[in-house]
């Protein structure tokens, strides 16, 4: 994804979030029976060694890559994730560059694993609607934050009894770095290039601060690059282009699941 194309992303965010609260009103969504339901803990699945550390993400297209998969059922696939061993679900909420949906997100959160709402959030209306569908994490993109922006919308999720995964691209962003991020994700693709560089992403997790957890992001696309991954020290593993592009993601990541197991 270019910065061009986050950047008209970002701004089509602001003008579909003002139709979104003139549908539903913030206090119609914190009566939402999920609204109140306890959230499950990414950070807690991270640090379980039965689990894969995998947060396996279901993605039907993307702006770089076009359709990935069309055809598969959120139904089937996040219950695959969850019974062979997801650190918990990513799920792509945004409709006209991802083809996701809120909908998505509420199939998804009928597994018991933490599900994290892939977004690009710019305002707090976002995280409180998170929330009422069921999400337990959310995510904050760096690049189209300030700190002091990072820094209030985090504080909002961890009110709510959420978690924070903060992703970065360059070391410009460290500073975004802040207490209510639990987990930081370094993106492995550049915005600017497309190309995904490993080494980028190693020498930038060797400058984040102590106490976070850290999620490697984009491009694991085979076991060895995972193994090295982990290998380096990285806590978490964004994958979902790897499996979605298979004719049957759910075995795609059952069989994954099984070799880092071996």
């Amino acid at each position: 994804m270019s910065t061009n194309i986050l950047a008209k992303i970002v701004a089509s965010k602001f003008g579909e979030v003002a139709e979104r609260k003139k549908q539903i009103t913030i206090a119609q969504l914190e009566a939402m029976p999920l609204f109140a339901k306890h959230c499950f803990s990414l950070k807690t699945n991270l640090l379980d060694d039965s689990k894969t550390g995998i947060i396996a993400e279901f993605k039907r297209q993307s702006p770089s890559k076009g359709i990935i998969n069309g055809v598969a059922d959120v139904a089937d696939v996040t219950k695959a994730y969850t019974q062979f061993g997801a650190a918990g679900i990513s799920v792509l909420t945004d409709g006209p560059y991802f083809g996701g949906s809120l909908a998505d997100l509420s199939i998804a959160i009928q597994n018991p694993i933490p599900v994290l709402r892939k977004e690009f959030i710019i305002d707090e209306f976002q995280i409180i609607e998170a929330k009422a569908f069921g999400a337990s994490v959310i995510l904050l993109i760096a690049s189209c934050l300030t700190p002091a922006e990072t820094e209030k919308l985090a504080g909002t999720a961890k009110a709510l009894g959420m978690e924070v995964l903060l992703e970065l691209h360059d070391e410009i962003e460290l500073n975004h770095v802040c207490e209510q991020v639990d987990f930081v994700g370094i993106n492995n693709r550049s915005l600017k290039s497309f190309e995904v560089n490993i080494d980028h992403s190693l020498k930038l997790k060797d400058l984040l601060p102590k106490g976070k957890l850290s999620i490697a992001e984009s491009g694991i696309y085979d076991l060895k690059t995972f193994q090295l991954l982990k290998k380096e020290g990285f806590n978490g593993f964004l994958m979902g282009e790897f499996f979605m592009k298979q004719a049957n993601p759910a075995k795609a990541f059952e069989d994954f699941s099984k070799q880092i197991k071996l």
